[in-house]
């Protein structure tokens, strides 16, 4: 369906001929920050000092500031505005030490004129929204949460704004995913409506106002940015965010940016500081958008970091260093996590991972977890277990996924998980909520048997409700079977902050295994 709606950028504008534009408006964006204030290593986590000298990072808000500042100076004198599509909030130790001081103050350092509510602004509920919503100097937006009966909330999001912009009134819309009572925590007064009537619902008021020129900046994910962008009429881009999906011209595999629905231009600027978008739109004298050109611009080394940003950040880490010594939870025993028994057979830590998992996704109908071995990179002695020792085991700021699978599915994804045992691949498969057998004198592609999932035997024509980490969901480690998957949402809260909660709910722990995973041939 969406192959019929997509044209090029080039055939928008070549549609508008050679006239010159009533109205240009400059849009820079960026989404999904999720608390990368310092430099990100190629795996989207925090970046060493040492490999930032070394030319090796991306990101981080100081290169985000020298990006906008440097494009708003290029722009000097034309119409610009600066739009965040939400999700600043959780990612790193940043945000777990600060709880959303810093991302405030680095946000208004760089200077935006908008932020739609991301689902994540939720995670400590009402309170984490309002106190993001009051620090920032710029309106947080989103129409379709009615937050007049909250206590906490009411007054401080607008459903719409109007910018004025070089002599134009530019209509700001806004809409946040309608799951996200089950991605995040809002209280039950902050009630969610239908994303596209919505959104339509605030461009006729605004069309209504004689606003001609009208951007949904959204947090509600690329396929149903695309929808909206199709049924919602008088829109003429959507800025988006919450898929972390790359919309760029030049790297491979990316969708195009900008993405035309009709005449509507598409963009997104994937996640975690990499990339801020420039989006260029022309418009006729009655608010019709004749061209629409821009693409996404790696933050790599060649962007240099904000000198004063980078001496702030260097102070607010170190408290960090301090919360590394925390400690979280002691051990009966060590916690055995080393690679050549995780790759290759039930181990302590792949109990202790994936039962935090399920543990933490229970009671959102969550039946089973899977951890590749290979993401689990040191094991914990007896004693005092430190956050620091957490984010040694788990130092890839992984998030919590989860996703629906038919029994075959997870079928094929054991199979896959035990491959490669030979060979000590990262691949191996920590389970909770779930047993199998595995015998390695077999071919690949047949070593698995006797697969229970919540004590029962594995229906392969069944659907379930599965946890894993955002790398495997995404189809790292061979699970490819996964990339596809129905209701998949993979940015819930880090695996390590995960991990640590489990501990220090069941500490002193006492290290484990319990025959889940029988492996015979070995």
């Amino acid at each position: 369906m969406l192959t019929r709606l997509l044209t090029t950028t080039t055939a928008l504008t070549m549609t508008a001929g050679m006239a010159a534009a009533d109205y240009t408006l400059h849009i820079i964006h960026i989404n999904d920050l999720h608390s990368r204030i310092e430099p990100i290593s190629r795996f989207d986590g925090t970046c060493g000092a040492e490999d930032n000298a070394a030319g090796e990072c991306f990101g981080g808000v100081a290169r985000v500031k020298t990006m906008i500042d440097q494009l708003r100076e290029e722009l000097a004198g034309e119409n610009v505005i600066v739009l965040d599509a939400g999700d600043q909030y959780q990612g790193s130790l940043m945000y777990t030490t600060y709880k959303g001081d810093v991302e405030i103050e680095m946000m208004n350092a760089i200077g935006f004129d908008a932020m739609a509510v991301g689902n994540h602004e939720f995670d400590d509920g009402d309170e984490g929204l309002a106190k993001l919503a009051d620090g920032v100097d710029f309106p947080v937006i989103s129409g379709n949460i009615d937050v007049s009966q909250s206590n906490v909330l009411a007054g401080k999001v607008q459903n719409h704004i109007v910018l004025e912009v070089g002599g134009e009134r530019i209509g700001i819309v806004s809409a946040l995913a309608s799951d996200t009572a089950e991605t995040a925590s809002p209280s039950d007064a902050v009630i969610f409506s239908d994303e596209i009537e919505s959104l339509q619902a605030d461009v006729a008021t605004l069309t209504d106002e004689g606003v001609t020129k009208i951007i949904a900046l959204n947090h509600v994910g690329v396929n149903k940015d695309m929808a909206i962008a199709e049924a919602v009429n008088g829109l003429d881009a959507v800025v988006g965010g919450h898929s972390h999906t790359l919309f760029s011209n030049t790297e491979e595999g990316a969708m195009a940016y900008p993405t035309m629905v009709g005449d509507t231009a598409v963009v997104q600027a994937y996640a975690y500081s990499k990339y801020v978008g420039h989006l260029t739109l022309e418009f006729d004298a009655d608010g019709n958008v004749t061209s629409a050109t821009g693409d996404t611009i790696l933050l790599d080394a060649s962007v240099a970091e904000d000198e004063a940003i980078v001496a702030r950040v260097s102070e607010l880490a170190g408290p960090i260093e301090e919360m590394k010594t925390q400690v979280v939870a002691d051990s009966t025993d060590v916690i055995e996590g080393a690679r050549e028994v995780c790759r290759a057979m039930e181990c302590a830590m792949g109990n202790l991972v994936a039962d935090a998992m399920l543990d933490r996704l229970a009671d959102q109908g969550v039946v089973a977890a899977i951890q590749n071995g290979g993401g689990l990179r040191a094991s914990i002695d007896a004693g005092e277990i430190t956050m620091g020792e957490v984010l040694t085991v788990l130092p890839f700021q992984n998030t919590l996924a989860t996703f629906e699978a038919s029994g075959a599915d997870i079928l094929a994804a054991l199979e896959n998980g035990v491959g490669q045992v030979e060979d000590g691949a990262g691949r191996f498969p920590q389970v909770a909520g779930m047993t199998f057998a595995v015998d390695l004198t077999a071919e690949p592609g047949a070593r698995v048997s006797d697969v229970t999932v919540a004590g029962a035997p594995l229906d392969e024509g069944a659907t379930y409700l599965l946890a894993t980490n955002n790398y495997v969901r995404n189809g790292g480690d061979g699970y490819s079977m996964f990339e596809d998957a129905a209701n998949a949402y993979d940015f819930g809260p880090g695996l390590e902050q995960v991990v640590a909660d489990y501990l220090a709910e069941n500490g002193p722990y006492t290290p484990y295994t319990d025959g889940r995973i029988t492996v015979s041939g070995n």
